[in-house]
């Protein structure tokens, strides 16, 4: 019911930069917060920054300095990320947090939702 798609992966070289972005749509009746995960071959899904709808970020301490991700817009949020390495090579997931407006009659009920996730890979 909620649809995350993400743009923007590909082959970056060390010291590049990107930016990645991700649209929401469905039936969303408000997000209260999107955030991006990352997942490298062999290893767990871990997260790379967070904003709130009261505009809190957290970034995780391995992109701290080097990246920003930005307030949603039209149920829209970007990553950006500076400095790239070959240990940033992942792959990278948009997720929302919120709730669904649904009926007559009307019934909310909260959502958590990920994209199809985006491949990033950088080459030193």
């Amino acid at each position: 019911q909620v649809q995350l798609v993400e743009s923007g992966g590909g082959l970056v070289q060390s010291g590049g930069s990107l930016r990645l972005s991700c649209a929401a749509s469905g039936r969303i009746d408000s997000i209260y917060a999107m955030g991006w995960y990352r997942q490298a071959p062999g290893k767990q899904r871990e997260l790379v920054a967070s904003v709130t709808r009261s505009g809190n970020t957290f970034y995780s301490d391995f992109v701290k300095g080097r990246a920003t991700i930005s307030d949603w817009s039209a149920r829209n949020t970007n990553l950006e990320m500076n400095s790239l390495n070959p240990r940033d090579t992942a792959v990278y997931y948009c997720n929302a947090k919120g709730t669904l407006a649904t009926g007559p009659p009307r019934k909310v009920t909260d959502f958590e939702s990920w994209g199809q996730g985006t491949q990033v890979t950088v080459s030193s």
